[in-house]
């Protein structure tokens, strides 16, 4: 008797194992689209979910439970989002889903598209048309967007670890360091945009700097940088120029260089299109017709090909250099040669 009933239930353990298999493998087997035909997604309170760069479906499950999307463990979570394949494919931005279980919140997210800001960094912006970017007009939402701006670039957790004691101290020197580009951020905020375009120079240009690399020599790159991004309308001759830039400095010479007076000029509330022999007279460390070496700080931000010239100068051995009228420079020696180039850029 007693066997009996152990086989009896022995049978009915089997039984219902084999009926929950046999509905796992028909439910495996059924089209999620079934599923959001036949269950609706339930209304629940809505939440606003913020995931960064750079996490992983397990992070991002998380991220979605502490800011209160997820009414289950982020284990489930992260299930549910590899079932449906979407484990590798969440991206940076600003979710918008209703509050649900972790099953619920995953068909969501099959389908969802986060909300992300677009910043832009214009190669050659200077410090005064970076916070243009932040002023009231432009950016309501941040009416102390250019004080933000600065606390944020003057912030050394928006840097890489290995880049903040080597950046500069000021607001200006530090700006050469945002590499320009067009970046999709989860908020339009200044601290946002120094964090990414920060770790944009350093995934670029971090690889080659040699570890004896000083604070003092990325001061003088971003400098040099930037003067070769103003006085350089063509990438192929960026090499050429911040090699007589170099050559100058080894030989002492003043490095004469019109947009360092244009900076000046700026600073002073006044903006030039032309330098005139007038304008030369200014006493402000930025004018390199009076002052010797480098400027105290970048004049604007460089682009990566300036900073790619900066940092390998071509050895050349050119002391001089006019525009011409495409843009493109005579390069000299001496200075009886750069007075002939000059005739001829003149001529042209």
């Amino acid at each position: 008797m007693k066997k009996g009933l152990l086989m009896l239930g022995l049978f009915l353990i089997l039984l219902l194992l084999g009926i929950g298999l046999g509905a796992a493998a028909f439910y495996m087997k059924i089209p999620m689209d079934f599923w959001d035909r036949t269950l609706s997604i339930p209304h629940g309170e809505m939440k606003v979910v913020v995931i960064r760069p750079g996490l992983n479906a397990r992070q991002c499950a998380q991220a979605f439970h502490e800011q209160g999307a997820l009414t289950e463990s982020p284990a489930r979570l992260s299930r549910w989002m590899a079932r449906f394949g979407i484990d590798r494919k969440i991206r940076p931005g600003q979710y918008r889903v209703s509050r649900a279980n972790a099953w619920n919140l995953a068909r969501q997210l099959r389908s969802i598209q986060p909300v992300s800001s677009i910043l832009t960094i214009i190669p050659g912006m200077d410090i005064f048309s970076l916070r243009g970017l932040f002023d009231e007009e432009e950016n309501p939402a941040l009416p102390e967007g250019g004080d933000l701006l600065r606390k944020s670039i003057l912030n050394d957790s928006n840097y890489p670890v290995p880049m903040r004691s080597r950046i500069p101290s000021t607001e200006e020197g530090r700006i050469a360091f945002l590499l320009p580009e067009t970046y999709f951020v989860v908020e339009e905020t200044p601290g946002e945009l120094v964090q990414v375009a920060t770790h944009a120079w350093w995934d670029r240009f971090g690889v080659l700097l040699s570890p004896d690399v000083t604070s003092k020599d990325l001061r003088e790159a971003s400098t040099v940088a930037s003067m070769v991004q103003r006085e350089a309308l063509w990438d192929d001759e960026r090499p050429m120029i911040a090699g007589v830039i170099a050559n100058r400095l080894k030989k002492e010479m003043l490095l004469q260089i019109d947009a360092t007076v244009i900076y000046a000029w700026k600073l002073k509330g006044r903006g030039l299109t032309r330098v005139l022999y007038s304008d030369l007279e200014l006493n402000s460390p930025y004018n390199t017709y009076i002052f010797p070496g480098l400027p105290p700080a970048p004049i604007c931000i460089p682009s990566a090909e300036s900073w790619s010239a900066a940092l390998a100068p071509e050895e050349n051995d050119h002391y001089y250099y006019v525009a011409r009228k495409d843009g493109h420079h005579y390069f000299a020696s001496s200075y009886e040669e750069h007075r002939r180039n000059i005739k001829k850029a003149r001529a042209e």
